[in-house]
């Protein structure tokens, strides 16, 4: 089990979830959340990667409008039931909650943020400037952005985020990426050409698996209509290889 901790400087703070491993440490891994905020199911994922031999850190990006794992299970579930009625009944709810993202503070302030959970890693012992990010959902989309804006960054993991970058900003990352989409998530696996084409252009080693028959959210296993175990588990067994490959390469003593 991890701790709560605050990081980072004043206008960057940030209370975050921190998971430890119990042996040698491998390298450092920031895990940023989906749009429901720091809930059990993503401090989860961060002792999954502390298991694996990870300092894992979770930044909470929406302190006081984040919402209580009881309720982004249901609100998550919701959106993605099968009954039409049920995802509209959604609608309002989801709405007031994603209204501070629409704040023009929030994006900034939420980078910085990240940043500060990458600066703690650069300074925790063990890490050795190994450090790599995964985000899901509004954290795959953050991760793509903390890529884009930190070279030091060994490995970028997006699980069905959403990147809005042209060639010349691409050409800023300085680190392979791995993006997982599904299938039936068709607004975002419509962006995939022009983004693969992109990211080949700016010379970035940039790999995306898409999933067949799943949707958003399929790696959330707080969701029964979302997840989909098998491709949760392919995508988490691509991960830790990812990662093995990644943070492995130019370690310094």
């Amino acid at each position: 089990m991890g701790e709560m901790i605050e990081m980072g400087t004043a206008s960057s703070a940030v209370h975050s979830y921190v998971s430890r491993p119990e042996g040698t440490v491998r390298g450092g891994v920031i895990v940023i959340h989906e749009a429901w905020g720091l809930v059990g199911q993503i401090r989860s994922v961060a002792d999954r990667f502390a298991a694996q031999g990870y300092l894992a850190v979770a930044p909470d990006l929406l302190g006081e409008n984040g919402i209580t794992d009881d309720v982004a299970t249901e609100l998550g579930e919701q959106l993605f039931n099968p009954d039409p009625r049920q995802r509209h009944e959604a609608q309002p709810k989801l709405r007031a909650l994603m209204s501070p993202f629409r704040s023009p503070d929030f994006s900034a302030q939420a980078s910085a943020r990240v940043e500060s959970c990458f600066e703690y890693l650069e300074s925790s012992p063990g890490v050795n400037g190994q450090i790599g990010v995964v985000g899901f959902c509004m954290g795959g989309t953050f991760a793509l952005s903390l890529a884009v804006q930190e070279p030091r960054l060994k490995a970028c993991v997006s699980f069905y985020g959403r990147a809005d970058y042209s060639v010349a900003e691409l050409a800023a990352i300085n680190c392979p990426v791995l993006a997982f989409y599904g299938d039936q998530d068709t607004d975002l696996v419509e962006t995939l050409p022009d983004l693969g084409a992109a990211m080949t252009e700016a010379g970035i080693d940039f790999t995306a698996d898409v999933y067949p028959g799943t949707g958003h959210a399929f790696f959330n296993d707080t969701n029964r209509f979302a997840y989909d175990k098998d491709a949760a588990d392919d995508a988490w067994a691509r991960t830790l290889e990812f990662l093995t490959q990644s943070l492995s390469q130019d370690r310094q003593a």
